[in-house]
């Protein structure tokens, strides 16, 4: 059986607080998996282990539990020793402490605003039958496969337009030029459709024959763009039961997003 390293479990056992006040070795209460000189492990700290571990591709088996309970006895024995060699308290100890108990309030918060604010079953149907009828008469999924360049200024596209329409190659002015990290690739985004793109995009591409490219520089908040069409096709939408998973993740980041934006509005933020 594949097993897993001793931080594969960290920090579910900080965020739940495992270890607890010394109890007799002799009696273990109901709630404990085990005492490891004293210290309890409980139940439910092994079995957010087991689901930790399940959610990685293992199988839940004896042998998963067994191995789940003996990397948490390992972490006792090692935090134990921790605490006599003074390490617990050590500024580094207490950066990492508080790093972990931070992401975890994080998931915590998230998870807990979900749980009162779900994502329906009709959310998701709805979502669906929107983006069906978005399809238009025809009703088939419209992809591009796409490139981009992207520079800080207008002048800087324009130049780069410029030595595309000289006759040098897309790809090749973009590794040159290009300030986005898909320069490497020659600019290659993949395939996408216009409504995964921001609107300046969307209304430039879908003007665009296959091997063209945008006849001016593109504004955008970030920058200046240049896009080329490289390829195109059409397909049908996915059934219902298909596209469910999806869209019922894709609403949940919406959900997220728009949380965390409500939170950074009402947030004083400061940034050296």
């Amino acid at each position: 059986m594949k097993l897993f390293p001793i931080r594969f479990l960290v920090s579910a056992v900080i965020a739940l607080g495992f270890v607890t006040a010394a109890h007799s070795q002799d009696a273990l209460p109901v709630s404990a998996a085990a005492s490891v000189n004293g210290v309890i492990i409980s139940n439910d700290t092994v079995e957010q282990g087991i689901q930790a571990a399940l959610s990685q591709g293992q199988k839940d088996s004896p042998e998963l539990r067994s191995a789940v309970l003996g990397k948490l006895i390992e972490i006792s024995l090692l935090s134990q020793q921790a605490d006599k060699d003074g390490l617990a308290n050590s500024d580094r100890a207490n950066r990492q402490l508080a790093l972990i108990r931070q992401n975890y309030l994080a998931d915590l918060e998230l998870s807990t605003f979900m749980s009162k604010n779900p994502v329906s079953d009709a959310d998701v149907q709805a979502e669906y039958n929107r983006e069906i009828a978005s399809l238009g008469a025809q009703g088939m999924i419209v992809e591009y496969k796409v490139s981009d360049i992207a520079v800080a200024s207008e002048a800087d596209a324009q130049a780069a337009l410029v030595r595309i329409k000289k006759g040098e190659s897309f790809d090749k002015v973009a590794k040159s030029v290009s300030l986005a990290p898909n320069k490497v690739q020659g600019g290659a985004v993949g395939w996408v459709q216009a409504g995964q793109t921001l609107p300046q995009i969307a209304s430039v591409l879908v003007t665009l024959s296959k091997g063209q490219v945008s006849p001016a520089p593109i504004q955008m908040p970030q920058g200046w763009y240049l896009i080329k069409l490289e390829d195109k096709k059409s397909s049908k939408p996915p059934t219902f039961e298909q596209a469910k998973v999806a869209i019922r993740n894709g609403l949940t980041q919406k959900k997220q997003f728009e949380y965390l934006s409500q939170l950074r509005q009402g947030a004083s933020i400061v940034v050296r």
